[in-house]
């Protein structure tokens, strides 16, 4: 089957992935001088992250998980105010109350990013539901992981959506490893006993796609399908995108257990090396996109070295200014509470 993805769409994926990319390993590194809390890292599923967010509008909303830096950048977010939220300064997008786990850009769309294993699927449907009130054709798109099928709001937020015909896009980023579950990922697991993940929305009349989530041109097709879909009949769709959970996400904390990106590995192999060094050669997303991009003549090698460098070049830039952001007046905690400031 040939690609509908076009050079142009190609080039701004490509650049949106290598920004994620670089920005999640300057966290890895950032984290070492700030103590700023647990983090979530988004490396190797920037295929599915940067490919969604090529189909969507402007007016169109997002929900997403705590591994949610990719989503934002991937909408357009800045990099200099997400580090400064991460870092908890002033000049953050949520001026440094929501952090990591919480951080957020209302005026890129996103309403919510949620701590909770399953916790924004709720609100989607709720943003499905106004969307649908208002009659313009935007749809809501929320991203969750695998593990929050097994929580009861998602069943039931897909069933409500179903029943309503909400224009919601289940976007579950299945990397094959539970958090908490008793079984090692996959399915049948501990707490639910379908055999695929996508029986579950398929029980509730949800039309449901499942795609290689490293793929990026099998992502854009079924994704873009499904969006043009859903603006004409306004029903949800579920899509199951596969990934393989990159190994410095195993470990309670995220670490550096592959080298740090080295772009040219794309066409020339030896630089690959280490004990992850398969899964950079066979799944890493922004490799496998290189290599097939240079086979198929849309990309140099030298542009695609001018481009990378230009991206760190502006990473280093954002970490510069979330570190020189100020901490926020403590005067002003309470700012911003539904709890009254005055006895």
């Amino acid at each position: 089957m040939t690609s509908s993805l076009t050079l142009v769409q190609s080039v701004s994926i490509l650049e949106c992935m290598l920004r994620i990319r670089r920005f999640e390993e300057m966290l890895i590194d950032l984290a070492k001088d700030h103590n700023f809390g647990h983090y979530h890292l988004y490396i190797g599923e920037e295929a599915t992250g940067a490919t969604v967010a090529e189909s969507l509008r402007d007016t169109d909303l997002l929900l997403t998980t705590w591994r949610n830096h990719g989503h934002l950048l991937a909408r357009g977010a800045e990099p200099g105010k997400m580090v400064a939220e991460i870092l908890g300064r002033i000049d953050g997008y949520n001026k440094g109350r929501g952090g990591t786990l919480h951080l957020t850009a209302r005026e890129k769309g996103f309403l919510s990013t949620s701590g909770l294993v399953g916790g924004a699927v709720g609100l989607a449907a709720g943003a499905g539901f106004a969307l649908k009130q208002m009659g313009e054709g935007n749809i809501c798109v929320v991203f969750f992981g695998d593990g929050a099928l097994e929580e009861g709001i998602v069943f039931e937020a897909m069933n409500l959506a179903s029943l309503w015909a909400l224009p919601v896009l289940f976007m579950c980023e299945n990397n094959n490893s539970g958090a908490i579950s008793a079984q090692e990922g996959g399915f049948p697991s501990s707490e639910i006993a379908a055999s695929k993940i996508s029986d579950i929305p398929k029980s509730l009349n949800i039309k449901t796609d499942v795609v290689d989530g490293a793929n990026v041109a099998a992502v854009h097709d079924v994704v873009n399908d499904a969006v043009c879909e859903m603006r004409e009949s306004g029903k949800p769709i579920f899509i199951e995108a596969y990934t393989e959970r990159w190994p410095g996400s195993r470990p309670l904390w995220p670490e550096q257990a592959t080298p740090v990106t080295d772009i040219t590995s794309a066409w020339d192999e030896t630089v690959i090396s280490g004990d992850s060094s398969g899964w950079i050669r066979d799944y890493d997303p922004i490799i496998r996109f290189v290599r097939g991009g240079l086979d198929q003549g849309m990309f140099t090698e030298s542009d695609l070295l001018d481009r990378d460098s230009r991206i760190l070049s502006e990473i280093k830039e954002a970490r510069a200014f979330g570190e020189a952001s100020a901490y926020p007046d403590p005067e002003s905690a309470l700012d911003g509470t539904f709890v009254a400031q005055e006895v």
